[in-house]
């Protein structure tokens, strides 16, 4: 049996997928059901049982005993949320307890972090040295939370025999319909498209980037899935991971790979950062991600040109999920 947490979301409900044709069929989704625009991420899915993130942990006492795996990516993950009382909750208690129970039970675990945990970038984006988070500073209470987790799982004497935070950089890919203003730059690009003809980015604040130029590391959400599946077979190496594609690129690399996508002539035009996010946005990521490499991963990543192209023609046209 394999549990995934945060199911009914983007990444949860997409690894899912990916498991299903994979071939494994002992399937237990955890999350909140309460939100109906997350349903269709879930449906057509064949799945042992779904079960309430309130009720997990009492679920789990009664059959930890058939629990090979388990992948916690249930978390708040909204970057304009500043209620830390909301992260310590979720992101922070609630996943100490998921570890708690993967010692007491002998589960494997593979979790969620972020790369939002480093911050602006200034002490880099390495994933091997694990002194580092205790000197990151991330520009909003969403990475705090999952740095904060990341610092205590590092200190912990008692760990799952196997376990691997991943630091996801900018994940985009089906199944992120319900995400709203936190959809990824490409679902954006591809409605503004469909309804003006044309796509806004964000205006740059600072003199040393172009407007549009800003660089981010995308990562389709396939690639992540291929990862996740790799560390639940090997379980081996133990630690924090990086889960980017290695490459940064701008965002008008990725508007413009939308409108060839669409096959629509480019229109690009720039607005100023929303006032709540200037001082928090991230200018440049890019995963090191000779980590994961080192341990045995050696499919190639998903260039952004042909992740946007199947994104936007085999899952956004018609409105599709995976």
């Amino acid at each position: 049996m394999i549990i995934v947490t945060g199911a009914a979301g983007f990444i949860g409900s997409a690894l899912i997928g990916d498991l299903l044709r994979a071939g494994w069929q002992d399937i237990v989704a955890v999350d909140d059901f309460s939100r109906a625009d997350k349903a269709p991420n879930l449906e057509g899915k064949k799945l042992t049982a779904k079960v309430d993130r309130s009720e997990f942990f009492s679920w789990l006492d009664q059959h930890e005993k058939r629990v090979q795996f388990i992948f916690h990516l249930g978390a708040r993950t909204d970057t304009t949320e500043f209620d830390r009382s909301i992260f310590d909750e979720l992101n922070v208690r609630y996943s100490q307890r998921m570890w708690q129970a993967c010692v007491k039970y002998g589960i494997p675990l593979v979790y969620a972090s972020s790369a939002a945990t480093y911050g602006g970038g200034e002490l880099g984006y390495s994933d091997a040295d694990d002194t580092l988070p205790l000197r990151l500073k991330p520009l909003n209470p969403y990475g705090d939370s999952k740095n904060e987790f990341d610092k205590w799982a590092l200190a912990q004497a008692e760990r799952p025999f196997f376990w691997a935070g991943l630091k996801f950089f900018n994940v985009y890919g089906p199944n992120e319909y319900h995400k709203g203003r936190m959809a990824s730059v490409v679902f954006h690009a591809f409605n503004q498209i469909g309804a003006t003809g044309g796509m806004k980015l964000f205006r740059s604040h600072r003199p040393d980037f172009k407007d549009g130029e800003q660089l981010r590391d995308f990562v389709y959400v396939k690639d992540l899935c291929s990862v996740c599946v790799f560390l639940m077979e090997q379980r081996k190496h133990s630690g924090l991971y990086n889960l980017g594609s290695g490459k940064a690129r701008t965002f008008l690399d990725l508007a413009r790979a939308t409108f060839t996508a669409l096959d629509r002539p480019e229109n690009i035009t720039f607005v100023d950062t929303p006032a709540d996010i200037r001082d928090k946005y991230q200018y440049f990521t890019e995963a090191d991600m000779r980590k994961l490499t080192g341990i045995g991963y050696y499919r190639p990543f998903t260039t952004l040109e042909d992740g946007v192209e199947d994104y936007v023609k085999n899952y956004l046209i018609g409105g599709k999920r995976c």
